[in-house]
């Protein structure tokens, strides 16, 4: 019996997708539930698995083509697919990598992992994973290249390729043309969009952050014991960020044609850059959540960022939006709106710098905070008050529990 391997329903407001990549030929056995294919849409990597064990009789759709829901991408030949003995040549080689795990059927891979593989011409058997159940992540297959020397090139084993130009000592000018991902070309389109669209304005200020630094080092231990996940900063921010929104509802509101729409839930994006690029998964209803409950859904959502698996769910939506630029050592930036949303907080990196306490110049930790608001419905003195908000929380966590 013949299966035809369809493109699933795409998420809302997505109309087409890109194949990716196969990780099938035509003529290969199939397990039930093996991804076959990937999809690449704006916003997330779509993996399509096999509906049936069986063998790819067909291969209909190529790498790059674009595809929309319905679309038939291959054609499976059902049926229980014997499990082929290695060669000696095979076995050799087994023998020769460093210490594989046996194989218990198809291997587990993120599309970041997969994409890995492809680009050194990995089998996914050879490398250890380290995550949950045996899975393999990006640093499984970096250590794997790293100590494996076998592959490794120098520039005279190659000649050079036509249209690369050769310098003397062995140097080389070359130039590389690589088109954009969809989600790189998304997000280069939406920022283009809001600088068009908005009229964006950013306010800065400074925050002290001694604290909320000694509270965290004071409960950083017992907290992780407790709840199984690290005090980070961001839960200070975004609980700050809620509060001050809170006082300034038209910060946490977006913008509808002529229409403002005020939103009475608090659902904070955190922008989170992965291989594909830039992300902002939203975590809802910030306001509800503890401390404990933002770091943990915050580490998953990142991790879900990271190894290729968030849903366009994940993305959608969102009142409000923080940016933390300080963890590449950014000083100060100028952060762009994440439309329709009306502002957004930009962090930065935490220095020690010379500030009068009480009189006398003492050493503190400080950081620039940035707000970049929509000034068609924000007014300046909104703005500033609502950075001073947070500022004020921040500098006085005792305000975040007592909400003032």
């Amino acid at each position: 019996m013949t299966i035809e391997i369809k493109v699933p329903p795409l998420p809302e407001s997505v109309s087409d997708a890109t194949l990716v990549a196969w990780h099938k030929n035509v003529g290969e056995g199939v397990a039930r539930d093996e991804n076959l294919v990937d999809l690449e849409t704006d916003k997330v990597v779509l993996e399509v698995p096999a509906p049936a064990a069986g063998t790819i009789a067909k291969i209909v759709v190529e790498d790059g083509a674009t595809v929309v829901a319905g679309d038939v991408l291959a054609i499976l030949e059902e049926g229980e697919v014997a499990v082929a003995a290695p060669s000696t040549a095979e076995k050799a080689e087994r023998k020769a990598a460093p210490a594989p795990k046996e194989s218990k059927g198809p291997v587990k891979t993120s599309p970041a992992v997969r994409r890995l593989l492809d680009e050194h011409d990995l089998d996914a058997t050879v490398v250890m994973g380290s995550g949950k159940d045996g899975r393999i992540t990006k640093a499984d297959v970096m250590a794997f290249l790293k100590s494996d020397s076998s592959g490794d090139v120098t520039p005279s084993d190659t000649a050079p390729a036509a249209g690369v130009e050769v310098l003397s000592e062995g140097l080389i000018r070359e130039e590389k043309r690589v088109p954009m991902t969809r989600l790189r070309a998304r997000i280069a389109e939406r920022l283009v969009e809001a600088q068009q669209t908005a009229a964006m304005l950013t306010t800065f200020n400074e925050v002290d952050l001694t604290e909320v630094m000694a509270l965290r080092k004071r409960y950083r231990d017992e907290f992780e014991k407790a709840h199984g996940v690290r005090l980070g900063f961001m839960s200070f921010f975004a609980k700050a960020a809620v509060e001050a929104l809170k006082k300034f509802p038209v910060v946490n509101a977006s913008v509808e044609d002529n229409d403002i729409i005020y939103h009475n839930y608090y659902d904070i994006g955190v922008a989170v850059s992965s291989d594909r690029g830039l992300m902002v998964p939203v975590i809802r209803d910030v306001d509800q959540m503890s401390f404990a409950d933002f770091e943990g859904a915050l580490t998953d959502m990142a991790k879900k960022a990271q190894d290729g698996s968030i849903g366009m769910d994940d993305l959608t939506g969102g009142t409000f939006t923080i940016t933390n630029g300080g963890i590449f050592g950014s000083m100060m930036s100028t952060p762009i709106l994440n439309q329709p949303q009306s502002a957004i907080l930009g962090m930065h990196s935490i220095q020690q710098r010379p500030m009068v306490v009480d009189g006398e110049i003492a050493a503190r930790p400080m950081m620039y905070l940035a707000v970049t608001y929509d000034h068609r419905i924000i007014d300046g003195k909104e703005a500033v008050q609502f950075l001073v908000s947070i500022k004020e929380q921040l500098e006085d966590p005792s305000r975040l529990l007592l909400q003032v």
